[in-house]
């Protein structure tokens, strides 16, 4: 059992299997005998990039490797280009939500992924990244949730609920960045406060089910919380 002043994952993405019901240009979706959905075959790239993002998904975050410092220290550089960073165990992390003085504690749920997804979405959409690091839209609570790790529970949350099948390995970075910033409207919605965090996210993995659900959608960008984003 997960404590009530905790953000429980296990809670939030339990129980559910794959649920995309049509095949997109970069996400697919493969039939089970319980599912009744359509499933779809997958070209020799297709298969190729899966197990590549398969294989991203697999590498846990290891403080030790040097890229995976590097990836910390780019992200820092991405959002505070100006500030420069003291170590990678830094009372510093803490501006960016991470729980503690040491970020690497916080990677547990997501792996290195979730990291590599943090600085996809600052380096590509670095409006929306800082508008919800910085809280900038919307009447916000007086308990927020921590940036950083709800970063971190997204990308789990993603890898829990969808089997994702490439053209594109870029996809999963793209729809964490759609998934984070429909989750930050769905908290305005709701006029969340850290303690409903759970509540938000069932809500964002429901609408982000609806979306899939829609005629036409035939890519990523055409869902309609890809306008969410800005560059």
């Amino acid at each position: 059992m997960c404590d009530d002043a905790q953000i429980c994952f296990a809670e939030v993405v339990a129980g559910s299997a794959a649920w995309l019901s049509r095949g997109l240009s970069c996400v697919c979706a493969q039939r089970r005998e319980s599912d009744a959905r359509p499933s779809f075959d997958l070209t020799p790239s297709e298969e190729e990039c899966l197990q590549r993002l398969q294989n991203r998904i697999d590498i846990a975050y290891d403080s030790s490797i040097p890229e995976h410092q590097e990836a910390l220290r780019a992200l820092w550089n991405a959002v505070f280009p100006e500030e420069e960073l003291q170590g990678l165990i830094s009372e510093q992390w803490k501006e960016m939500g991470w729980q503690g003085k040491d970020p690497s504690t916080d990677f547990r749920g997501g792996g290195f992924i979730s990291l590599e997804n943090l600085l996809f979405f600052a380096r590509h959409f670095p409006k929306s990244f800082k508008d919800l690091l910085w809280k900038q839209e919307g009447d916000r609570s007086a308990w927020e949730y921590p940036f950083a790790v709800a970063g971190v529970n997204i990308t789990f949350m993603l890898i829990q609920m969808l089997d994702l099948e490439a053209e594109n390995e870029s996809a999963f970075d793209l729809l964490y960045c759609i998934a984070f910033k429909l989750m930050d409207r769905q908290w305005l919605a709701m006029c969340a406060s850290y303690m409903d965090f759970n509540t938000v996210m069932k809500a964002t993995r429901h609408q982000l089910e609806r979306e899939f659900l829609l005629e036409d959608i035939t890519r990523l960008e055409e869902l309609p919380s890809y306008s969410l984003l800005t560059l």
